[in-house]
């Protein structure tokens, strides 16, 4: 204890009894006891106390350690959440766009259908058209190849001139 060995204790009671005399030292050796209780309990208080502060430093940095590793998580889970939800958001943007492209190829072909159906009404009142005009100039032709032979023999009978020299 206190770096006294065995034989530096010795002397050091030797010299007590002779200074004391052999009435005191009892007493003095109980107040001497008291006074090392104190300072050892002092120093294991004050031990006690130097450990519970390192214990609580401690616990704090763990705590810290938590508290930031907490914060990590959080944002971590924020962010696979914000990308779970950008890639919500993405297949939903992807079926709209598959369904307005499955919209606009309906849409073109009901416009191709309609404009072939057209082209075909338009080329059908064509060639019916030509058709009629086909064949209303022969007829015309005709007719007015009728019309002119009844024509001349009224223009015949109507010439005075002819008429006199027969």
């Amino acid at each position: 204890m206190f770096g006294i060995s065995f034989p530096e204790i010795t002397i050091i009671l030797i010299v007590a009894v002779i200074a004391l005399g052999p009435e005191k030292l009892p007493s003095a050796l109980v107040e001497i006891a008291k006074y090392f209780k104190v300072i050892k309990k002092s120093i294991n208080d004050a031990k006690a106390t130097f450990d519970q502060e390192v214990r609580i430093a401690e616990l704090k940095e763990d705590a810290k350690k938590y508290k930031e590793s907490i914060s990590k998580t959080t944002e971590t889970m924020r962010k696979k959440l914000t990308f779970e939800e950008l890639d919500e958001i993405k297949s939903g943007l992807n079926s709209v766009k598959d369904t307005l492209n499955a919209g606009l190829s309906d849409i073109e072909s009901s416009v191709n259908n309609t404009l072939n159906e057209a082209e075909n009404s338009l080329n059908s009142k064509q060639n019916s058209t030509q058709n009629l005009a086909q064949n209303s100039t022969p007829n015309s032709a005709q007719e007015q190849a009728q019309a002119q032979p009844e024509a001349h023999p009224q223009a015949q009978n109507s010439n005075p001139t002819q008429n006199s020299k027969e």
